[in-house]
């Protein structure tokens, strides 16, 4: 067990898991500038003070975990660590702190990426990716409701333990993103990729704009849509957080998705005169 000071800059939409629980894949940046991925963390069971924003630093026990051969992957010592919140990186002035992190190694060719996340001895499975362009941004319905074994499972579970401690609000698992979003891309070599966005803030958006338009599911993925396609792609400086799954990290050509968005906006150049 080690305590490290992580800053966070991934947190994955909540998926419930084999082991019948919901969780969220956490990730972020050590003070080297070296990525660290936390996982499981039951994130919305956490108390108030405990639930971390993306360029918070935080202060958590740690021990690698021994069941993922990814180096990256740590686990929380256990299930009821504390995740201590340290401060915040704000872009009030700038994103330059933001970016002596994020932007310390950042990969341009996703050959040389996925060579290198296929590579035992080096293994990458989480990375910076700058896209030379991003073609389009595509929707697809995918089932609209979790596995129901795994649902009567966990409130099986649920029941057993309020046997003994009734919660004082009692946890509902969240919804399932009815739809599957991804970037359409091009690396500098003109290689072209599609990759699934898993970003926590993409699914939040889109239940936010659900509320907002009353419940018209195309306006609110047309509201998505604009949000990631025409701001971020087209007129911020995009970069994209991805990373792997351990089950597909070494089956799939392309194992990667993107699990964030960095997206400060363009530097404008100074006039020398």
């Amino acid at each position: 067990m080690a305590k490290k000071k992580v800053l966070i800059t991934v947190k994955t939409y909540p998926t419930i898991s084999g082991k019948y629980d919901e969780l969220v894949c956490t990730a972020g940046f050590l003070e080297d500038g070296t990525w660290i991925r936390i996982y499981p963390v039951p994130f919305r069971k956490k108390a108030y003070d405990q639930q971390y924003k993306k360029y918070d630093w935080v202060e958590i026990d740690l021990d690698k975990n021994t069941s993922d051969f990814r180096p990256e992957s740590y686990r929380p010592h256990s299930h009821d660590t504390e995740f201590d919140i340290l401060g915040h990186i704000n872009t009030v002035n700038s994103w330059e702190e933001r970016k002596k992190y994020a932007l310390g190694n950042v990969y341009y060719n996703l050959t040389e990426l996925i060579a290198d996340a296929h590579n035992k001895d080096i293994c990458t499975s989480l990375a910076v990716f700058k896209a030379s362009s991003i073609l389009d941004f595509t929707v697809e319905e995918v089932e609209r409701e979790w596995d129901t074994k795994k649902i009567a499972a966990l409130e099986k579970e649920r029941k057993q333990m309020n046997l003994f401690k009734q919660p004082e609000d009692p946890f509902e698992v969240v919804n399932k993103l009815p739809y599957k979003f991804s970037y359409v891309l091009e690396d500098n070599q003109g290689t072209r990729s599609k990759m699934m966005i898993e970003d926590w803030e993409i699914g939040q958006l889109y239940w936010n704009c659900l509320r907002r338009h009353e419940g018209n599911e195309a306006k609110a993925v047309e509201d998505v849509r604009k949000k990631y396609f025409e701001d971020f792609a087209m007129t911020k400086d995009l970069y994209l957080f991805l990373g792997t799954t351990q089950l597909f990290h070494y089956k799939s050509k392309n194992p990667f998705m993107i699990i964030g968005t960095f997206h400060p906006k363009f530097q404008s150049q100074l006039s020398l005169f």
